[in-house]
């Protein structure tokens, strides 16, 4: 453990930089809790998408660095905002009529619309845990309803009643002029609606523990701030709840950075400093806009999940966090095969080259001894070849090219052809345009035709790949990708493909020049572009 925590202490693998900030903040002495505490926030006002869940794998990852680096317990909460007042119907549940009577409860108060669970809060909450528990995570979930309810932020209430001032002073000069005249740090839930309730207090009584307003029929209405009576605005209880669980890093997005400040200030006033953290950049959708829980223009867990392996949805979370990156379902055969590449190197790497590898981060320090022997983009591509969604004839191909790999024998392809024949038949197939060469083409097709022939038997994808670069020099193409893309185009359908050479290997010879002459004979493409 020492040796390893001496390299921890130089890594400069990002988690291992965030973790050094909670190394620093106990330097002193380790906190009175006896653990450190991370946590990270959701807000289930709509169904669960990737972007929320990153933080869970971010932080997760920053914990894990720190195990290697201090020796204090830590904890990770994972809370969710379920009794925030529903301000509008999401535009991808069922019964959004019934949902829209609801607006303004409590999430945990409002019927499921899927008719699953006991409210539209629990059910998402489920979606949410789903989630954590099918990558392995260990955390404690917490419900914002059940702290509110069972009184255990109520000394923490109390505090914010008395330094309402303060709390106010923070909050009003971030508002818009109208908005000042109705905010109010504590929003009260209605006695008679139930409803979480957007009014200015018409008086604050630290003594008594209890705020006075007007409720929707006008009446004048005092309730006490404990008890679930009430909640506070998003940015104060962000604060709150810091103070209250004495929070130690929470990550969030570049849109709340703002938010973030403001919520340190209010932790400061109540007494506690505020977390470390630092801010992500935001996911993009496919046409390059903020993906949105309301909107669910981002990719669900499950769609992730029925095209790709979960470790591939963790790299792409530990990839540049810093850094904008569009989510769509394209970029999920890339994030495979980088895996799988991080996942061959580690097995060779020395060991201060292994903790910056993501494969040490995604596997918690213990990546598995595992090769694919075959990319995914070729397993794609195969499937593309074949035009075929029957694993058995996928698995015909790669048994002659590794014939140590079997169905049920070989863990990590047995994984990844079920997702490269879905991944085909969802998205490559639909897309497909065939297309007819031209002259220079066809000529040059016909001479890759009579080299692939006189290549010996046994020939390796980079002795192919040689080949396929001299036909295309032979033949004038420049550049010489204007090359390859014709290939991918008359042959495959598609604009983009495999590297030939070990596509060839792989598929075999005979096949591809069968391939070959079926394209330029038409039967793939009646018309040319």
């Amino acid at each position: 453990m020492s040796g390893e925590r001496g390299l921890a202490e130089q890594a400069k693998a990002w988690p291992f930089e965030e973790a050094r900030k909670l190394v620093a903040r106990y330097a002193e002495s380790p906190p009175e809790k006896g653990y450190v505490l991370l946590e990270t926030g959701y807000g289930p006002s709509g169904l669960p998408h990737i972007g929320t869940f990153g933080e869970v794998v971010r932080t997760t990852m920053v914990r894990q660095a720190f195990q290697r680096l201090s020796d204090i317990p830590t904890r990770l909460f994972c809370f969710s905002d379920d009794m925030d007042g529903l301000r509008k119907v999401p535009d991808n549940v069922p019964n959004k009529e019934m949902v829209r009577s609801y607006l303004g409860m409590p999430l945990t108060r409002i019927p499921d619309p899927f008719g699953s669970h006991e409210s539209f809060g629990h059910h998402n909450n489920s979606r949410l845990r789903g989630f954590l528990d099918s990558f392995g995570f260990e955390y404690e979930f917490q419900s914002s309803s059940e702290w509110y309810a069972s009184g255990r932020f109520d000394k923490a209430l109390l505090r914010v009643l008395e330094c309402y001032d303060e709390v106010m002073a923070v909050m009003l000069p971030s508002l818009r002029a109208e908005r000042q005249q109705s905010y109010s740090a504590f929003l009260p839930i209605s006695p008679k609606t139930g409803r979480v309730l957007q009014v200015p207090l018409q008086e604050v009584k630290p003594a008594s523990g209890t705020v006075v307003f007007r409720d929707e029929d006008g009446t004048l209405t005092e309730v006490p701030v404990t008890g679930g009576h009430c909640k506070l605005q998003w940015k104060p209880d962000w604060g709150m709840r810091w103070y209250a669980l004495g929070v130690d890093y929470e990550m969030s997005g570049k849109d709340l950075i703002d938010s973030v400040k403001l919520a340190g200030r209010i932790c400061r006033i109540l007494g506690a400093p505020p977390p470390e953290g630092f801010n992500y950049e935001l996911f993009l959708d496919e046409q390059g806009q903020k993906i949105s829980k309301s909107k669910g223009n981002g990719l669900s867990v499950e769609e992730w999940l029925s095209y790709g392996p979960p470790e591939s949805l963790s790299l792409f979370m530990y990839q540049k966090p810093r850094a904008a990156k569009r989510l769509y379902f394209d970029v999920i055969p890339r994030a495979v095969d980088d895996y799988l590449s991080f996942l061959e190197s580690y097995a060779e790497e020395a060991p201060e080259r292994r903790l910056e590898n993501p494969a040490w981060h995604i596997h918690n320090g213990a990546p598995p001894r595992e090769s694919a022997q075959l990319s995914f983009s070729l397993l794609l591509n195969l499937a593309s070849a074949c035009n075929t969604d029957d694993p058995a004839v996928l698995w015909g191909f790669i048994s002659r090219h590794a014939p140590q790999a079997r169905p049920g024998q070989d863990p990590l392809l047995d994984k990844l052809v079920p997702y490269a024949i879905a991944f085909y038949r969802d998205f490559v197939l639909p897309n497909k345009r065939y297309r007819l060469p031209d002259a220079r083409e066809r000529a040059a097709l016909e001479d890759l035709v009579a080299a692939l022939r006189a290549l010996p038997a046994g020939c390796d994808g980079e002795t192919i790949q040689n080949q396929v670069y001299e036909v295309g020099k032979r033949h004038g193409f420049e550049p010489l990708r204007a090359w390859f893309k014709a290939c991918y185009e008359v042959l495959f359908g598609q604009e983009q493909g495999p590297r030939l050479g070990s596509f060839v290997a792989l598929y075999g010879v005979t096949e591809t020049i069968a391939l070959i002459e079926d394209a330029l004979a038409g039967a793939f493409a009646a018309q040319p572009v």
